[in-house]
């Protein structure tokens, strides 16, 4: 008898895959599409919309074809801040601009004047302002800058939605894409931003959709429970959501720490966002509070410069152990290491260190790690509140003792954990709409954790 299952599309910027899941959560099935590059009329890099599309409709023919699975449903995760421009034949009108691409500092002073200023926007939408990775600002300046093509727009669809639209040919729009630093929407009022309609947008987006909806599709003669997509930031929060109900932070780590706090909905200040934080939405629609920093990106750097200073090779420095002694050497010998971190900062205080004061790698990178925790407590304490008795580290970090140990040590009060979770973006995708496809509650084992407890907690503060 086939087994029954859910195909979820992961897309990521260079990693594509199409997952099938079964009703237990386990993932049976794994086929990978490589990431394909072309270039803007600017001759910026981006994505190749078309060997995306053909991706999409090989591997469901690839899958469609298993008789050992019985597909039951379709749903869709990607990388936000990506827009589809379709004209009324539904074809692109315009390459996929890369969410990196530079913007006009002249079209962005018009833009912020006409609506009130910097802040003030930045406010209403829990957005920072962060150039083209504001997406509504990359349809402000399509309209702005190609007026023949804007008006030929019938659909622009972020690109969960793109991907959902192929199967479907329904546009529709998600509030975990128009939500996230976008700039569209206004928080307060749960709304679109008064700029969105006045500028003749909010019409182009689709139908407003739930994102824990589907709806049954025709695809080559068999019927699926298809859903609408997520953003892949808000889809990796889901897995959580379902299996814990004590409030919780999930920090997520890589390239950037983003600290994530499904139960603080209170408004962002100005303060905060000068602080770089912003809100999510979460796929019920309620805000998330987060802040972040560019500390996977930091270690990667200042790892390098001490393997080279010391002439070691980078990769030992992840078999290091957490060595309470060298943290209680390090107390004494830094002054600054018992106090903690005043100010937010871009960097923590490695990068400026003299490594020749560390007496050994070992003790260099226990300083490292010392000082990103700093900075990681410091973003962590804009977005707790109370009530919060857990924080779940995924990613990276999540999987380094010593960072962990240092959390921990610092944050005594709360609980930390280690947390995984198999391919999470895809899982939670999956579990949008669990109720559409899966007979069965979600799993509540899901999430493998780690305690970690704290250790000299006098060391840090």
């Amino acid at each position: 008898m086939a087994k029954p299952v859910i195909a979820v599309f992961d897309v990521g910027k260079t990693n594509k895959k199409l997952f099938l899941i079964d009703e237990n959560y386990r993932i049976v099935y794994e086929r990978s599409a490589r990431f394909v590059e072309t270039k803007d009329e600017d001759g910026e890099p981006c994505e190749n919309l078309d060997s995306l599309r053909s991706s999409v409709y090989d591997s469901l023919h690839q899958v469609m074809q298993l008789k050992e699975y019985d597909i039951r449903a379709i749903n869709f995760s990607t990388y936000g801040a990506s827009f589809v421009y379709l004209d009324e034949t539904g074809q692109p009108l315009t390459p996929l601009y890369n969410y990196l691409k530079e913007y006009p500092e002249t079209l962005k002073e018009e833009f912020y004047a006409k609506y009130g200023g910097e802040e003030q926007i930045s406010l209403a939408t829990a957005s920072p302002i962060l150039g083209s990775l504001n997406s509504g600002m990359q349809l402000y300046r399509l309209k702005k800058e190609k007026p023949e093509i804007f008006a030929k727009v019938k659909w622009a669809l972020h690109l969960p939605q793109y991907l959902s639209y192929l199967v479907t040919g329904k546009a529709v729009a998600d509030i975990t894409s128009i939500g996230c630093h976008t700039q569209l929407w206004d928080f307060k009022n749960n709304q679109y931003h008064n700029w969105v309609d006045e500028e003749g947008i909010t019409a182009k987006f689709g139908k407003f959709t739930p994102a824990d909806s589907s709806e049954v599709t025709n695809f080559e003669g068999q019927n699926f429970k298809v859903g609408v997509g997520l953003h892949d930031s808000s889809a990796a929060l889901i897995p959580y959501l379902a299996n814990f109900n004590t409030p919780f932070v999930l920090l997520s780590t890589g390239t950037w720490c983003i600290s994530l706090n499904p139960f603080n909905q209170e408004p962002l200040t100005a303060a905060e966002l000068k602080e770089d934080c912003l809100c999510y939405m979460h796929y019920k629609g309620k805000a998330v509070k987060a802040s972040r920093i560019f500390a996977g990106y930091e270690h990667e750097q200042q790892l390098k410069r001490i393997a080279q200073h010391f002439d070691r090779a980078a990769y030992l420095f992840k078999h290091l152990k957490f060595n309470p002694g060298l943290i209680l050497k390090l107390a004494n010998k830094i002054p600054e290491n018992q106090f903690p971190q005043e100010a937010f900062s871009l960097n923590s205080a490695f990068p400026d260190r003299d490594l020749s004061i560390f007496q050994t790698a070992e003790e260099a990178y226990h300083q490292l790690i010392f000082d990103l925790v700093k900075q990681q407590i410091y973003s962590l304490k804009l977005i707790l509140n109370a009530g919060v008795k857990r924080i779940f580290v995924d990613g990276g970090f999540g999987k380094n003792a010593i960072y962990m140990h240092l959390l921990a040590t610092s944050i005594p009060d709360i609980e930390v954990y280690a947390s995984s979770v198999s391919q999470a973006t895809a899982i939670g995708t999956a579990l949008a709409i669990n109720d559409a496809w899966n007979p069965n509650p979600a799993p509540t084992d899901i999430i493998q954790l780690k305690y970690y407890s704290a250790i000299q907690r006098s060391l840090v503060s």
